[in-house]
């Protein structure tokens, strides 16, 4: 077992070194053999077995600290000291002299302080800081017989205080910190050297600093003191002024440590974040002083410029605008006589000069704006080309503008143009011109070329001012400056590109509100003429309207309630301009329609559900007389659209009806009306399923027959047995009226007799001539129980009643035409002013 043990520790060494397994694998190899090892022990093992067990238990325990499970490491690092003091026991018992058990002692010892140290580390990483102690102070203890470990023991405190400052356990920082500073002074022949020292020393004076300032400040001052005595480093120096600063110390101390590091080589960029430092901290007296006396160290340097940057940027922070403009006229001048500064250098200027202008023109004083731009300015040569100077240029005219002096506006985007042409921002500047000079074409066409450029925007765009609402957001301001300056016409044309290019649904709905209440102001003032474009553009914005809300549903911005508002909006204004264009049926239609889609989207109470049922009512009725009035081959499509809006309002009709009492409301008939003329004028297979509960409605009026006889028969339906079944029905109602309105039976009679019996038909049927002769005979009955009874349509039976015994005659049915003649005959009687003539 031993043996294949230590096999199994030996190919772990290999394979690791070997890379072959992992840090993990490998500790679990160790833990395995080295388990294996200690169950091998007998009761008196040999010195090289028990010294075998605790390299091996050294090891594993380190092992297993090193990959974070310090848990696991205890038993190991217990049975390391175990191992050792039985180790020792057996050297004592096998020497004779003093000499050989204290050179025994020398060399367990050595192996006791591995063992404790990775203790130290065990119990630290599970967070026992007492241990820990206890641990490295044990092993301090034994640094008078192992001096060798001085450096390893002081750096082990230093890992310690850095893992400690890093969690802000800056106590316990501090403790680990100020062991390692003494443990590294115990022994300067095997100390960490004086970089290290002082390594440790400015962390311990960060600890104390970042600990408690106000607390700990002598302790942070003496620490940073003795760490840039031991050895002299920028981080100490920068350190020690941070120090002083936040204890308020005299300018006077201050001048005093930066006194010391005078002949100390530092970098340009650490004599400029010292200056920063001590501006930051309101020592302007101090900082300037430094920051001048900074460009003597660095005459060669070729970025002397940053001294001049920072000098500029803290007199502008500190409010010394005047002193500030000097430095930067300096700093032209010298741009023209050979001392530039480096492109970068230069830049951040440009980004300060710009910044400063942005104040002023926030604060509106655009004539100091103006002067920080010409700054900038300076440092263009004429007839450069660069995007920068564009938008310079560009932010120069805004400024002219506000000042009222076009002519100097104009001339800046002249120049923003010749840089920059397809900039959108250059496009603006154009538009803004032409609208203030009231040129609509020109902000017209300028507004035009803005709508190209926001579909496509520049990849060369500052990437700072433009995001991909930049487009719309220009146009909005477009429209905004149009509408100001009471050009609407410009206006509309930014709100439509602008509606086509906006993601946020509240922004996009406020501008297709604001395009249908420009369009309704124009369309009022314009004639028939010229109405028509204008209404096909408010449908395209309803339309887009109806569009968004169906996307809006994604948009987790725009709530439910939004939604409801914004659908009453648009299907009211669909609705009002529906009824307001009664002369043109088709945008009549297309308005309902839409209301009717818009209303969707609210929720469904009585007086939405009355709106919705009206619109497709009025839809379907206008979809049946465009049907009326065109070719065979549209009439089609209009009635299947009848149809379906019948369909839908018809089901809305239901849920309607239980809302309350419609005993009144025409809707059954209308849309029986309309469902028949549809079907009918479609050749539906469905509609004698559709009469058949027709005809036995009990409440069905007159009226309704007598119209569906009329519609069965109109071209291009042709239903005659409908239509008598309809006649007849209607006939059947007349003759139950408690007083007959002779007037309108004669006419129901007229049609009925008319569709049974056609003109110049000989061969009728028996039964057709005897149902046809009951109606004559029904006819007589009335006429002669009324005087009402219309004359001209007593002559018109007369004369049928005659015609058809003479066509039966003309066959030689003499019986049947003796009948027929005398049936005419006794209408005669009934005649008034026109008997005479037919006597």
């Amino acid at each position: 077992v031993e043996e294949c043990a230590i096999n199994l520790w030996n190919w772990t060494v290999t394979k690791h070194m070997g890379a072959v397994i992992s840090d993990e694998q490998r500790a679990k190899l160790r833990f395995v053999a080295c388990r294996l090892i200690c169950l091998c022990e007998g009761s008196d093992p040999l010195e090289g077995t028990i010294r075998r067990q605790i390299l091996m238990s050294m090891k594993t325990g380190k092992g297993w600290i090193d990959i974070g499970k310090a848990g696991l490491a205890d038993g190991f690092l217990e049975n390391a000291v175990s191992s050792i003091e039985k180790l020792y026991a057996k050297l004592r018992s096998g020497s004779e002299s003093e000499a050989d058990i204290q050179v025994h002692r020398a060399d367990v010892e050595k192996s006791l302080f591995k063992v404790l140290s990775y203790q130290a580390e065990s119990v630290f990483a599970q967070g026992d800081f007492e241990k820990a102690v206890m641990c490295v102070q044990r092993c301090k203890d034994m640094l008078m017989k192992l001096p060798k470990e001085t450096c390893y023991l002081s750096i082990l405190c230093y890992n310690f205080g850095v893992e400690t400052y890093e969690w802000k356990k800056y106590e316990q920082s501090s403790f680990w910190l100020s062991q390692s500073y003494d443990i590294g002074k115990m022994d300067m022949k095997y100390s960490v050297g004086k970089e290290m020292q002082a390594k440790v020393l400015r962390l311990l004076a960060t600890t104390y600093f970042e600990w408690d300032c106000s607390l700990y400040l002598d302790k942070a001052l003496k620490a940073i003191n003795l760490a840039n005595q031991e050895n002299l480093h920028p981080a100490g120096f920068f350190l020690k002024v941070k120090i002083l600063l936040k204890s308020g110390a005299s300018d006077e101390d201050i001048n005093s440590a930066l006194a010391e590091f005078t002949r100390f080589e530092m970098s340009l960029d650490f004599c400029l974040n010292t200056a920063k430092l001590l501006l930051e901290h309101g020592r302007e007296s101090v900082g300037f002083d430094f920051l001048k006396s900074v460009p003597e160290r660095f005459e060669s340097s070729p970025d002397l410029g940053k001294i001049t940057l920072l000098h500029i940027e803290f007199l502008l922070q500190n409010k010394r605008e005047l002193l500030a403009k000097q430095k930067i006229e300096e700093v032209i001048i010298g741009h023209y006589t050979g001392k530039q500064l480096l492109p970068e250098a230069l830049n951040q200027l440009h980004i300060i000069l710009w910044d400063r202008a942005a104040k002023h023109y926030e604060e509106k004083n655009y004539s100091e704006a103006l002067h920080w731009y010409n700054y900038s300015v300076s440092f263009y040569t004429p007839g450069q080309i660069d995007q920068n100077l564009a938008k310079l240029q560009r932010n120069m005219a805004s400024c002219y503008l506000h000042l009222k002096q076009v002519d100097k506006a104009k001339e800046a985007v002249k120049q923003a143009e010749r840089c920059d042409p397809n900039s959108i921002f250059t496009k603006f500047s154009v538009y803004k011109i032409a609208v203030m000079e009231n040129d609509a074409d020109k902000a017209m066409e300028a507004v035009i070329e803005m709508g190209k450029l926001a579909e496509k925007p520049s990849e060369h765009e500052d990437k700072l001012r433009v995001d991909e609402n930049t487009g719309s957001n220009l146009l909005s301001l477009a429209a905004q400056i149009a509408l100001e300056n009471d050009q609407q016409i410009v206006a509309i044309k930014a709100l439509e590109y602008l509606s086509e290019h906006l993601q946020d649904c509240r922004q996009l709905f406020t501008a297709l509100k604001c395009l249908v209440r420009l369009k309704l102001s124009k369309v009022m003032a314009e004639n028939a003429e010229k109405r028509d474009e204008d209404i096909n553009s408010i449908l395209t914005y309803l339309n887009l309207a109806h569009k968004k809300l169906v996307e809006s549903f994604t948009e987790e911005k725009f709530t439910g309630e939004m939604r409801i508002l914004e659908a009453h909006w648009f299907r009211k204004v669909a609705w009002n301009l529906a009824v307001q264009f009664k002369d043109s049926p088709e945008k009549m239609r297309d308005f309902f329609v839409l209301s009717f889609k818009l209303s969707q989207f609210c929720p469904s109470d009585k007086a939405v559900l009355i709106a919705q049922k009206t619109c497709l009512l009025m839809a379907a009725a206008v979809d049946l007389e465009m049907g009326r009035q065109v070719s065979p081959s549209e009439q089609m499509e209009l009635f299947s659209q009848a149809l379906q809006h019948l369909q839908t309002c018809k089901e809305i009709w239901k849920v309607l009806k239980l809302t309350g009492d419609f005993a009144k409301d025409p809707t059954d008939t209308l849309l029986l009306l309309y469902e028949f003329e549809a079907r009918s004028k479609l050749n539906d297979p469905t509609l004698h399923n559709l009469m058949e509960s027709v005809w036995e409605q009990p409440q069905i009026e007159i009226k309704t027959l007598e119209i569906i006889a009329s519609l069965a028969m109109e071209s291009p339906a042709r239903y005659p047995v409908l239509c008598k079944k309809a006649l007849k029905s209607a006939l059947n109602l007349h003759r139950k009226q408690a007083v007959i309105d002779a007037e309108k039976f004669s006419k129901c009679l007229h049609s009925l007799i008319n569709i049974s019996l056609p003109t110049g038909l000989t061969d009728l049927d028996t039964c057709v001539l005897q149902e046809v002769w009951d109606y004559f005979e029904d006819a007589l009955s009335i006429i002669s129980s009324t005087d009402a009874y219309p004359e001209m349509e007593i002559l018109w039976l007369m004369t049928r009643a005659w015609n058809t015994g003479i066509f039966q005659y003309t066959v030689g049915k003499y019986k049947e035409a003796e009948q027929w003649c005398a049936l005419g005959m006794r209408f005669l009687n009934h005649l008034g002013s026109l008997k005479k003539s037919y006597e």
